[in-house]
């Protein structure tokens, strides 16, 4: 006898996007920085045979992780950097390792700014005003120059071009989790009064000038999308009403796919540092991504962040509050999260939030807060290093061997890096 089908549902439903490009589902598997690039930047085998494993997923689209647009900036070790098409073959066969098997990928491009890490170069960190970071350890950035605003925007143009070339469906720009394009925008990091800052619509004017040269360089058919805070949760910070004038001038440029999230490394709402109160609503950010609706219009709305359940995004979708349903951590431990929800039945996701023990001791030498969320990211990008080495996921793996592997790395391993 054959097994029952498993009702599919809104979340398996197909979706449309403009030039009669598609998604065979709702399901996105979000943007998670790998960290197993080779050390020139070119995505290697480790990379090819992680996707490979995801490409059985059952997604309807792939966001891989932080793609950087200069070398002499990353956002951590072992990113890939595509500057020119000197790793074009490499990208190819990274692209075709997914798309054998699977549907749309998307290449993140990032520039991180004043979160470039400090252990991948000798360059001081650039933003757009000489602002430190408040976190512990950061670097106080040099203040950009106008025509390197502008080398920084060719750079994102340059990059889509050869992912296109590479044979990606699209790239998403990563405006989020403090990186330079959230840096432009808020008015705690951005100071300038020139043609990049001084009031919202000139802080906004970077991140429509990249899109601008993204979507000059490729085809009409190629997907460009980002991910935006939808604020920054400081005082005195970007708030949600200036994301919606964001969202409204991408949309007005033809923006295809506008991902939720929010926060920085100042106040991480995306590592999962939420009031329990919110944590237990699955969906961090839906609320904002309901505001948005009227201003995106026709754009599809992605929210990431907190989707454990299928019961939460059923009705997420239901409710019109969002048409994507984005999930990192559990394509940690469930590679075929997609294939699990849609074809399996499955009913809910796992992604353990890793705590250190030892609290008590832990507790007199450092803010545990701090160890939670740096053990909890690196536990899980464990888990991407080890299907990259062919392995299976493994759940029970101990905090304390990821705590103690950081450990060897420095003290500044305990800070977190990843968006």
């Amino acid at each position: 006898m054959s097994p029952t089908p498993v009702d599919r549902g809104r979340l398996g439903a197909p979706l449309a996007f403009r030039e009669g490009r598609s998604l065979s589902n709702r399901l996105m598997k979000s943007a998670l920085s790998e960290g197993l690039a080779e050390p020139d930047g070119a995505p290697g085998a480790r990379l090819e045979e992680l996707y490979r494993r995801w490409s059985t997923g059952g997604y309807g689209l792939l966001v891989t992780g932080n793609v950087i647009v200069d070398h002499r900036h990353l956002g951590e070790p072992g990113n890939v950097v595509v500057e020119d098409d000197r790793h074009l073959a490499a990208l190819t066969r990274w692209a075709a390792a997914y798309k054998a098997n699977g549907g749309p990928i998307w290449a993140q491009l990032n520039h991180p700014g004043r979160q470039a890490n400090q252990r991948t170069g000798r360059h001081r960190p650039v933003a757009p005003s000489a602002i430190a970071a408040r976190v512990p350890g950061a670097a106080k950035p040099r203040a950009l120059r106008d025509e390197e605003v502008r080398d920084i925007i060719g750079r994102f143009g340059t990059a889509a071009a050869v992912i296109e070339a590479a044979g990606f469906d699209g790239v998403q720009i990563h405006g989020a989790h403090g990186y330079l394009v959230t840096q432009f925008l808020s008015p705690l990091s951005n100071l300038r009064d020139d043609a990049w800052g001084g009031d919202p619509e000139r802080r906004r004017a970077f991140v429509i000038e990249v899109f601008r040269a993204i979507r000059a360089g490729v085809a009409p058919g190629f997907g460009v999308g980002i991910k935006l805070n939808s604020a920054d949760f400081q005082r005195g910070g970007f708030t949600e009403a200036e994301s919606r004038e964001v969202v409204r001038a991408l949309v007005a440029e033809g923006v295809d796919l506008i991902e939720v999230s929010g926060g920085s490394y100042e106040a991480p709402a995306m590592m999962g540092v939420l009031a329990e109160s919110t944590r237990a609503r699955e969906a961090y950010f839906l609320d904002y991504a309901r505001t948005v609706r009227d201003v995106a219009g026709e754009v599809p709305i992605a929210v990431t962040g907190g989707f454990r359940t299928r019961a939460a995004m059923e009705r997420a979708l239901a409710d019109g509050d969002c048409d994507v349903i984005g999930i990192g951590r559990p394509a940690c431990l469930t590679p075929d999260a997609g294939a699990a929800l849609l074809d399996r039945g499955r009913d809910r996701l796992d992604a353990p939030a890793i705590r250190a023990g030892a609290r008590a001791l832990l507790g007199r030498l450092t803010d545990l807060r701090k160890v939670d969320s740096a053990v909890n990211l690196q536990w899980h990008a464990d888990q991407l290093h080890r299907m990259a080495a062919g392995l299976d996921p493994d759940p029970a793996l101990p905090w304390w061997r990821t705590l103690t592997s950081m450990l060897r790395r420095g003290p500044g391993a305990l800070r977190p890096k990843r968006g």
